[in-house]
């Protein structure tokens, strides 16, 4: 599979690293039919599923294993690759981050299923709070039409 060659390391002014216009979208449900939705911190009440950046030179699944472990401190449980990419314009609140004239970002949806919740450590400088919530007050709660699509999905 071919990867994208990285970006030149940081610049001479100290400037951060582009990210890659690439994600994952990890959708944590139990058995019983109730979905894990976090609040972000910025933009206020935006509410979602775990979501990342991939790094340079690292694999979706890879990539949905690490954040699932960043964003909720959850080790268990049986995470799928759904093999489904979605392509979305990217928020003006985070379009700085990524390389100039980058507007969309493709994402790879997982599902994370557990046989009942788990407790959960979020990072308090991405997440203010979180909810288990049942399908249909998930899909309807998250603020992303990706992230509605794969709770749907899910629930077929």
């Amino acid at each position: 599979m071919d990867r994208e060659p990285p970006p030149p390391d940081v610049s001479s002014a100290g400037a951060a690293r582009p990210r890659r216009p690439e994600s994952v979208l990890i959708v944590i449900h139990t058995a019983p039919d109730e979905f894990l939705l976090l609040e972000r911190c910025r933009p206020a009440r935006f509410w979602q599923s775990v979501t990342g950046g991939l790094e340079w030179q690292e694999s979706p699944d890879d990539a949905a294993r690490r954040e699932v472990a960043e964003e909720t401190g959850i080790a268990g449980g049986l995470l799928t690759n759904l093999h489904w990419i979605q392509v979305y314009e990217i928020l003006a609140a985070f379009g700085h981050v990524y390389p100039p004239g980058v507007t969309h970002n493709r994402e790879h949806a997982f599902a994370l299923l557990l046989a009942d919740r788990v407790p959960v450590l979020l990072n308090p400088r991405e997440h203010r709070r979180y909810e288990w919530l049942a399908g249909p007050e998930a899909a309807a709660r998250v603020s992303s039409s990706t992230n509605r699509a794969v709770i749907l999905h899910l629930r077929r």
